[in-house]
């Protein structure tokens, strides 16, 4: 199992972004020298709260700040993006790199995100399956047409090539069956987040299986789970600064206010499971920590419970998420040091 950072933005960071951008920047040069070894974060378009809405941009300013970890979007947003342009993006920071990037796709779970641009929510996977399927055309190396329902090119030359031979690995970030078997055929890599533990760990066994199915050759594929987690001196002064915060809800406020407000086309049998998840999060510590949402104690307590997780999971890569809803910057940054000082040590 590998460990790295998957990382947010705090509130209290909203009014002065310029130093929040250099913070997390430098956040990650501090990560990687702790011993993690990937950082992601996630993109999103039309919020309310402060994100990366220009991943490219920031992963660019990343592969300059670190030279051995490992640097993605968890995920990108495929419907969001001209697709030629995110496969030259892509593949300029893998070469700025040298061959650091991971590429996780999705295609957006909030229906708000999509109506300010006139986005068909509906047809967000039909999208970005064509977005995919053109960023894999322009990476294969020579001119390419493309005569599709979304995207039509002519004689498009891409460049640069992206410096990881034949590409960048590709993650898919995915709830559904859907999901599960289109990276299973792909031979992609596939990456969860926010379902309970016994649902992951039914998820990445039915992932596991598909793609046995298909007799790819090579290694399996790699899983991949992001969970929140908060280390302190003691177990009780650990509760004590996390569980405020915990109590918002396992996207905040704002993520709970959604789960009660889910439009017909968002109610997926996954969408609304992940709603009920949301909504229980916020009324107990314990619903947190007995579903595997959360690490948090000492160092010697998390690394319990990482390692029974695991045992649980069966995941490679583990992205630890120090930034738990509202609370402060350095609070959640506090963590981020203490859990790279004396908790990877215990676990890898």
């Amino acid at each position: 199992m590998e460990l790295g950072i998957f990382d947010t933005f705090s509130p209290d960071q909203r009014d002065d972004l310029a130093t929040a951008y250099e913070a997390h920047i430098e956040d990650a040069g501090i990560a990687e020298r702790l011993g993690y070894k990937y950082y992601f974060f996630i993109e999103h378009q039309n919020a309310r709260y402060p994100v990366i809405s220009a991943p490219s941009v920031f992963l660019t300013a990343l592969a300059r700040a670190t030279t051995t970890m490992r640097i993605g979007a968890m995920v990108f947003q495929l419907p969001m993006h001209h697709p030629v342009r995110l496969a030259q993006d892509v593949a300029m920071i893998d070469q700025l790199s040298r061959g650091r990037i991971e590429f996780a796709i999705g295609y957006g779970t909030q229906a708000r995100e999509f109506d300010p641009w006139r986005l068909d929510y509906g047809q967000r996977r039909s999208i970005g399956l064509e977005v995919m399927e053109v960023v894999l055309k322009a990476w294969a190396g020579s001119p390419f047409t493309h005569e599709g329902t979304h995207f039509h090119f002519d004689g498009a030359m891409p460049q640069p090539l992206p410096y990881q031979k034949p590409r960048p690995p590709v993650w898919m970030g995915g709830h559904s069956p859907a999901s599960i078997a289109y990276a299973a055929e792909n031979n992609f890599d596939f990456a969860q987040n926010m379902d309970v533990d016994r649902t992951i760990a039914e998820k990445f066994a039915a992932f596991r299986a598909a793609w046995k199915s298909h007799r790819h050759p090579g290694a399996p594929p790699r899983t991949l789970l992001v969970r929140h987690v908060h280390v302190a001196e003691t177990d009780a002064l650990a509760r004590s600064q996390a569980e405020p915060f915990m109590l918002e809800g396992l996207t905040g406020q704002a993520g709970v206010a959604r789960a009660l407000a889910l439009r017909d086309d968002e109610k997926t049998p996954e969408m609304l499971e992940i709603a009920r998840i949301y909504i229980e999060s916020s009324k107990s510590y314990d619903f947190w920590i007995d579903e595997g949402l959360a690490f948090v104690g000492t160092p010697e307590t998390v690394a319990r419970q990482i390692r029974a997780q695991h045992e649980r999971c069966g995941h490679d890569i583990l992205l630890l998420h120090h930034q738990i809803t509202s609370m402060p910057y350095d609070m959640a940054r506090a963590s981020m040091r203490l859990f790279g000082e004396r908790v990877i040590p215990l676990v890898t």
